[in-house]
């Protein structure tokens, strides 16, 4: 999931698991398209791999991740921005409240992207 903040959902795509992150989350950014005034990209580890941050750089996000302990080169990062990636991780623990996608309990990704769909309007709504 893209967000903007901790109501603001704008992008949102399923993967195969933990190992195919880095390529969905690479897709949806692409979906996205180039942005201008260089916004802040908060990412989870998952995502600092090269490819993903040299194509958020290319779209016009300054990426904030953390590098991985096992990194030769690590980079340098604003620890105070990322501290406001929690945003993000609420906006998943409040979809988690709902039985149905913590515990995946839909077979097909259609059904199981309208439960999604459905808790973040409900989410939104008391916000309205």
């Amino acid at each position: 999931m893209v967000a903007a903040g901790a109501r603001t959902p704008l992008a949102l795509s399923l993967s195969s698991g933990q190992a195919a992150d880095g390529p969905v989350g690479r897709a949806l950014l692409r979906a996205l398209g180039p942005v201008s005034g260089r916004p802040a990209l908060l990412m989870d580890r998952a995502y600092e791999g090269d490819r993903t941050r040299r194509l958020a750089v290319e779209l016009g996000y300054e990426p904030v991740v953390p590098p991985k302990s096992n990194r030769r080169r690590p980079w340098a990062y604003d620890a105070q921005r990322y501290r406001r990636r929690n945003e993000i991780e609420r906006l998943f623990g409040r979809l988690k409240r709902f039985c149905r996608i913590a515990t995946r309990y839909d077979k097909l990704d259609v059904i199981f992207l309208s439960g999604i769909y459905l808790a973040l309007i409900y989410d939104l709504l008391p916000s309205m």
